[in-house]
């Protein structure tokens, strides 16, 4: 009996184990599928991140800007073909407006302008799809008369434009500030010579009262010579340049002359006493 019971008391504890290792291979399991779901969450993520990284934006420029085409026409235009971030278009010259302000015409209109795509690959395939072509798609819509003029700026970035905007302001100021500081300057020296001019005329109508002589000042200067003035001192000095050499050669032909007489002289002389000589010696 009590073998009986004892092996009853062995198999009871064989069961208990058997199944608490039955349970923790179960848990093993449920760990196993949570450290498969974890993956799954971690793949979701490297894509979405993928994505996001090939999404790089890209901007195309725009060389014709219609007449009263604004930012938000630009926008409803283009944004059918893809998403569109930020939009720059550049406003024309002051003097441009001022002379359309003197004609009478108070709109602003663009020169050029920078459209900035979320997905620089939908900006190269609008760029080679839209060049050239149209702006409205029907004979009555606003710009149909309009062509595109666009091209997509490789490697180009928005801090870019940003940048050259920047630089373009600062020149800007930079000329202002010099073209003020000239105008103040030549202000001044005028307002001078102004007040010199001025106390000047005060003391000779002083020593005038007084009965002083007042010796006047002249101006010595020389004016610069006109064009037909410089034509014809130079052809005066042809000329004399041109007599000089002429009274040389004549010199030289002289020289050269008397040479020649004397030589015919010489030789004359020693012709004949040759032939006497042989005539004595006969």
């Amino acid at each position: 009996m009590e073998r009986r019971e004892e092996m009853k008391e062995a198999h009871l504890e064989g069961d208990r184990t058997g199944k608490d290792e039955e349970e923790e291979q179960t848990g093993g399991g449920d760990e196993d599928e949570e450290q498969t779901g974890g993956g799954d969450e971690d793949a979701a993520g490297m894509k979405r991140k993928s994505a996001d990284r090939k999404c790089v934006p890209g901007v195309l420029y725009l060389g014709h800007i219609p007449p009263r085409l604004r930012p938000k026409h630009l926008r409803n235009l283009l944004s059918v073909y893809g998403e569109i971030g930020r939009i720059f278009l550049q406003p024309e010259d002051s003097q441009v407006r001022r002379s359309k302000k003197k004609a009478g015409l108070s709109r602003c209109d663009f020169t050029e302008g920078w459209v900035e795509f979320r997905d620089k690959r939908v900006a190269k395939r609008v760029a080679a799809s839209l060049h050239n072509t149209p702006m409205g798609t029907k004979k009555r819509q606003r710009f149909s008369s309009d062509l595109w003029c666009i091209k997509y700026l490789h490697r180009f970035q928005w801090t870019h434009l940003s940048e050259q905007l920047a630089y373009e302001q600062t020149v800007l100021q930079q000329r202002l500030r010099t073209e003020v500081s000239q105008a103040k300057k030549e202000t001044n020296f005028y307002l001078n010579n102004v007040e010199k001019s001025a106390h000047l005329d005060k003391l000779k109508k002083k020593r005038q009262r007084d009965g002083e002589q007042v010796e006047e000042k002249t101006w010595d200067f020389t004016q610069r010579q006109t064009e037909e003035e410089i034509q014809k001192r130079r052809k005066k000095k042809k000329k004399e340049e041109d007599l000089v050499t002429q009274k040389h050669l004549d010199k030289a032909r002289l020289i050269q002359q008397k040479s020649q007489s004397n030589a015919s002289l010489l030789a004359k002389i020693f012709n004949s006493s040759q032939s006497e000589r042989q005539q004595g010696g006969t």
